[in-house]
């Protein structure tokens, strides 16, 4: 990282970023390394206190140090409400709901918390993912609550510029992604577009694509639907190969042999914010004419069952048997287990005829609220589960489980849906 307290270039002499999760604390942690004031905004007092005594409250590799030096030089400072600003990143959450419709309720918070700061010449970029139009709908959220203030689309005059720009980061290497993946910022207008992109240029080292806020937030969804399609036709072939006798990861590696063939990995299902909740906004959008990415979420969606199903396999012809579970994350070597089908393989479990599922997830201290309360449920050690299970099963390929002594699942059940122990 270059040296932090550079003077900030461009007007922007103050940014906000409203949001301090997977994706708002690191990007408000490099912007203050690189020398901007940063005030960062989270609803939760837990969060702000943490984050004011240099402390990262998620796993992100060097996270914690890029968040103790922005708060040792002052450049980062956190807050539970909106202070005026240069700029405001909103990098909220945006989940469905329990019809898959999507759920903008955080998206609007955040415009009526930061309508009131705002001021002629502002900028405010969205970079949650979002169902094309949200930039708009916020657009007429601020314009509605800031009749004094002009914004684009409601008025012939902008005072306030507003943007989309999503972020494109990889869990474990979100600090360097931000900084070196290419960007696609959609303005509302091409002033909009330019704007955002004088502010992201002073930390990004990536190529800035300008274009549209309705052909961003496409992208977005876009890049993620592409994703989930891959892995569904990956999971899928997992299940062909289950009832054709091959091993599927044998397979994948051979076809991938092809100079033009990229087959992903399956597994237990389709987690993280992005990849299992993206491809339902497109769906919300354009219902009637979108039948392969419905079919590729009710494949992904429908693994976690059929995991569970293996399992209560490979429990019969055995007297209520213990099972070990590792991982609960939807990725390895992260803590987030936002829609991961680890969490609901796990809970599928509990309905079966075990004497007790042991968990072991590394980057917890305690089950998630869904499996907290379920009596047969214990969060444990690797080394206690791998000793007192008859059955085990790798959920997460986490380093820890990648480094397991083969010698101790000798005599067990073992179903690996990572294919780390093949």
């Amino acid at each position: 990282m270059p040296t932090p307290n550079r003077p900030a270039k461009g007007g922007f002499d103050r940014v906000s970023v409203i949001g301090l999760g997977y994706v708002g604390l690191p990007t408000a942690a490099v912007m203050a390394n690189r020398g901007m004031s940063v005030i960062g905004v989270d609803a939760n007092p837990h969060t702000v206190e943490r984050i004011n005594r240099g402390e990262a409250h998620i796993v992100e590799p060097d996270l914690d140090i890029l968040v103790r030096s922005a708060t040792t030089t002052g450049n980062l400072r956190a807050v539970t409400k909106p202070e005026p600003a240069n700029a405001f990143i909103v990098a909220v959450p945006t989940p469905f709901k329990e019809n898959h419709a999507p759920d903008l309720a955080f998206v609007e918070s955040a415009a009526r918390s930061l309508a009131p700061v705002l001021a002629k010449g502002n900028l405010v970029i969205l970079e949650s993912t979002s169902p094309v139009g949200t930039t708009e709908m916020m657009a007429g959220w601020l314009a509605a609550l800031r009749p004094d203030l002009g914004f684009p689309g409601h008025s012939t005059h902008v005072d306030v510029h507003v943007a989309y720009s999503p972020e494109r980061v990889l869990p474990g290497r979100v600090l360097i992604e931000l900084v070196d993946n290419d960007r696609v910022i959609g303005g509302l207008t091409p002033a909009c577009g330019q704007r955002a992109k004088d502010l992201y240029s002073l930390f990004v080292q990536g190529t800035c694509f300008l274009t549209t806020a309705r052909t961003a937030e496409l992208v977005k969804l876009a890049e993620n639907a592409y994703r989930d399609l891959n892995i569904a036709f990956a999971n899928e072939l997992s299940l062909v190969c289950e009832k054709v006798d091959v091993n599927v990861w044998e397979a994948i590696e051979l076809a991938n042999r092809h100079p033009r063939v990229e087959i992903l990995k399956p597994g237990p299902g389709v987690g993280g914010h992005c990849i299992a909740v993206d491809p339902w906004f497109i769906v919300d959008s354009a219902r009637d004419v979108t039948p392969l990415i419905q079919a590729a979420r009710g494949v992904n969606d429908a693994k976690p069952a059929h995991v569970a199903q293996l399992i209560a396999e490979a429990a019969r012809g055995r007297n209520r048997p213990s099972v070990a579970c590792l991982g609960l994350s939807y990725k390895a070597d992260i803590d987030d287990l936002r829609e991961s089908p680890s969490v609901e393989v796990v809970a599928h479990l509990d309905a079966a005829d075990f004497t007790d599922i042991m968990v072991v997830e590394p980057h917890i201290d305690k089950l998630p609220d869904v499996l907290a309360k379920r009596p047969k449920l214990t969060l444990t050690d690797l080394d206690t589960a791998l000793s007192k299970s008859e059955i085990v099963v790798l959920l997460t390929d986490h380093a820890p489980f990648r480094s397991i002594d083969r010698a101790r699942l000798a005599g067990k059940s073992v179903i690996d849906t990572r294919g780390i122990w093949r």
